[in-house]
Formats: structure tokens, C-alpha cells, sequence
């Protein structure tokens, strides 16, 4: 896959709120005509501290059928909380997915946020330090099982006897995995060089939002620090939908000079947000 003229692979990332699932499903279609090189479904449960949030579907099923319907687009998932899903079940749907994809999926993990609707509700563990060691150990695992050889694993959470799992991943060595997290914490950088990319947000007043190129560069430097190199890492800018043609093109410049490969542009979770971006793919890339 090659990059466009902004010098970065362009993507979507939408909030599976709705509850008809060809809502997403036309999205990521249009995406794909549209020229986008990735399209990315967030991945919640409820979404409101309350427990009344609005309709959520589950992305697995909806990315194996954009899987099976397009042709080019990278598919994935921004972010999957990995400390809420068996990381056995989530090999299965991984692999399943690159598979009907013939290898076009990229897996973004992280803690998982907000932590009560998602977690607390449930009476899963909703303590930061607690959901960091499950992401660790579930990517130990998920990545143990991608391999097809036989595999064992004991950990503070999760025990593993020896098991093989086949078919193994469509992409090898293994299916990519992007770590997203909150800048200026150090653990999801930490985490995010043991692995093929990062997603670094930053907050802002009214919330989660696009980080500077001093942000993405400071990640770069960390990158290179304790890998050698920040070649065939992945910088992911996520930033929200534009608003104008030529918007991103214009800021691209700043982010290619400091590293950055990939530029995602996020719907919001407020009402009128499927309007929005249906409007933002119906423009293209």
C-alpha cells in the first residue's frame, strides 16, 4: 500500500453506535471507494457511567464482513481493551478476520476506556495499574497462540496449558499491533516499542484530541531509543474528522518531518455523529 500525496496513509475511525450494523458496513465500503487506506471501529460495551449509554454494536462481526466485501482497505480495531476480552477468544476472531481479509487487519489495544462503563459495570477490574498487567499478559498470550506452535503460559492473571492454535494469522510474523494511549504517560510508549505501532492522544479541555508534531516526535525519539530504529514503526495521528478538502494536507508536512505514517480521522460519540461521517467519506480521501 502506498502513500498519498500528505506523504501518510489515511484512515477512519468510527464509534460502532448504532443499532443497525449496515450503517457500519456502508461506511467502511464507501471508505474503501473513497480512497481511504484504513478504517477502524472503536470497540465498547456501553459507553456511559450510568449504564444508559446509546446503541453499541461489536466490531468483530461487522470487520469480518468488511472483510469479506472489500478489497484494498487496511481493517482494524481503535482500540480493542484487551483486559475485558478472553485473549484466547480475541486470537480466534483475529485470526479469522486477517484471514477472510487475505491479511489486511491491524489490531489497536490498550487499557480500555472509560473504565466504569466499561469495566466497573461488569465488576471487572477498573484499576489502571491492574488493567496494564492484563493487557501485558493478554498480548503474551494472543501473540503465543498466533504463532500455531504449541504454547503455555503462567502469569499473575491468566494460565495457558499447552495448546496449539490453528489456522494461524493470514500476516507473518504476526498480525500488527498498534498501542494506543494517553500522552505524557510513559507505560503506553514503554509498551508500544515492544510492538509494530502507537497511537499517542493527548487531552485537552473538552477531552482526548490530536497530538502536536512535538508529541509524535517525543514518541519517535523513545521508539528509537529502545528499539534502534523507528523503521517500519508505526506513528499513528489521531486526530478528528476534517472539516475543510485539503485540511489534512496542509498539516501533513509538520507530522511526516517527525515520523508520522498514518493519519486517522475520528468521528465523535455525540448524536449526529453518522452524519458527519458520512458526509467527511462521501468527500474521499
Amino acid at each position: 500500500m502506498t502513500r498519498g500525496a500528505t506523504g501518510l496513509r489515511r484512515g477512519l475511525a468510527v464509534p460502532c453506535f448504532t443499532a443497525d450494523p449496515a450503517d457500519i458496513i456502508g461506511l467502511g465500503l464507501a471508505a474503501e471507494r473513497g480512497g481511504f487506506d484504513g478504517f477502524f471501529l472503536w470497540d465498547h460495551l456501553v459507553h456511559d457511567d450510568m449504564g444508559d449509554g446509546p446503541p453499541v454494536l461489536d466490531p468483530w462481526p461487522l470487520l469480518a464482513v468488511l472483510a469479506s466485501q472489500t478489497s484494498q482497505i487496511r481493517l482494524g480495531t481503535l482500540i480493542t481493551p484487551v483486559p475485558r476480552r478472553r485473549p484466547w477468544q480475541l486470537a480466534k476472531e483475529t485470526v479469522t478476520v486477517d484471514r477472510l481479509s487475505n491479511g489486511r487487519l491491524i489490531l489497536g489495544v490498550g487499557i480500555g476506556s472509560p473504565a466504569y462503563s466499561d469495566f466497573g459495570i461488569f465488576h471487572e477490574p477498573t484499576s489502571s495499574r491492574v488493567r496494564a498487567e492484563l493487557l501485558d499478559e493478554g498480548l503474551e498470550v494472543l501473540t503465543g497462540l498466533w504463532t500455531g506452535e504449541r504454547f503455555a503460559f503462567r502469569g499473575e492473571h491468566f494460565t495457558v496449558e499447552p495448546v496449539r492454535f490453528r489456522p494461524v494469522p493470514a500476516q507473518q510474523p504476526r498480525i500488527p499491533i498498534w498501542v494506543g494511549g494517553a500522552l505524557p504517560a510513559a507505560g503506553p510508549v514503554r509498551r508500544a516499542t515492544r510492538w509494530d505501532g502507537m497511537v499517542p492522544l493527548v487531552r485537552h479541555d473538552d477531552g482526548l484530541g490530536r497530538p502536536s508534531p512535538d508529541d509524535i516526535a517525543a514518541v519517535r525519539d523513545q521508539v528509537q531509543l529502545a528499539r534502534g530504529s523507528a523503521a517500519g514503526f508505526d506513528l499513528v495521528v489521531w486526530a478528528d474528522l476534517e472539516q475543510e478538502p485539503g485540511e489534512v494536507a496542509g498539516l501533513a508536512p509538520d507530522y511526516t518531518a517527525v515520523g508520522a505514517t498514518w493519519w486517522v480521522e475520528s468521528a465523535q460519540s455525540a448524536p449526529g455523529w453518522l452524519d458527519q461521517a458520512t458526509e467527511r467519506v462521501s468527500r474521499g480521501r
